[in-house]
């Protein structure tokens, strides 16, 4: 696929993140439904772009679950079965982010080896998060104690992918983490702890950051 039609599917997903967000904010109810069930297969489509490199297999997967996740949730509010499966469709995302990163191969060393106590500054933010949230968290404690362990977990893979690739893309994978992180707790403070305005804003702009800049990553990996 040419570069324009890839810079062109980037400026469509942006329009769709922004429509999304004006949805939100306008309390567009139906029009935030379909524009957001577009956001992830957009990304797709861009993934799909890239040659056929080693892991690429592993990133459309976790978009597709991401995508299942995206339209669970939007039916949260009528039974909780629904967040529970967005909440394992997600989950299954970061498994399949983490096996990509820890799957690179380069003789470069990682990131985590010259600096080990990042590890240590993810976990210590993943247990404190989890403190906070404890008591208020309900039957929802283990799912929710094993969320934070696996997304804490593709956090320091995407630390460890960094010093493996080009520091473009180990700059987007490891943001893109970062992004992911910030919006899985703005949610979880938003649902479990205290309500906040424009919480969905804020989730959804971080959420559309994370995936855009793990694909990104990955399409100027070779760069």
């Amino acid at each position: 696929m040419q570069p324009g039609l890839q810079k062109k599917l980037t400026i469509l997903f942006w329009l769709l993140a922004l429509l999304d967000i004006i949805c939100i904010i306008s309390e567009l109810r139906l029009t935030h439904c379909i524009v957001k069930v577009l956001l992830i297969p957009a990304l797709i489509v861009l993934l799909s772009s890239a040659g056929g490199r080693s892991g690429k297999k592993m990133i459309l997967t976790g978009l597709v679950f991401s995508w299942i996740g995206d339209i669970l949730l939007l039916f949260e509010s009528r039974d909780p079965l629904f967040f529970i499966g967005g909440l394992a469709s997600f989950l299954l995302t970061h498994i399949f982010y983490i096996i990509y990163f820890l799957g690179i191969r380069s003789p470069n060393a990682s990131l985590l080896k010259k600096q080990p106590i990042l590890s240590l500054l993810v976990i210590a933010y993943g247990a404190g998060l989890v403190w906070l949230l404890f008591p208020h968290l309900g039957t929802m404690k283990i799912p929710v104690m094993a969320y934070a362990v696996v997304i804490s977990t593709m956090l320091i893979s995407s630390l460890y992918a960094y010093g493996k690739v080009n520091k473009l893309a180990g700059n987007a994978y490891v943001l893109g983490a970062l992004a992911f992180v910030l919006s899985d707790s703005l949610l979880a403070i938003n649902k479990f702890y205290q309500p906040f305005p424009y919480a969905g804003v804020f989730i959804m702009l971080t959420y559309c950051a994370a995936q855009y800049l793990v694909v990104y990553g990955f399409l100027k990996q070779d760069a």
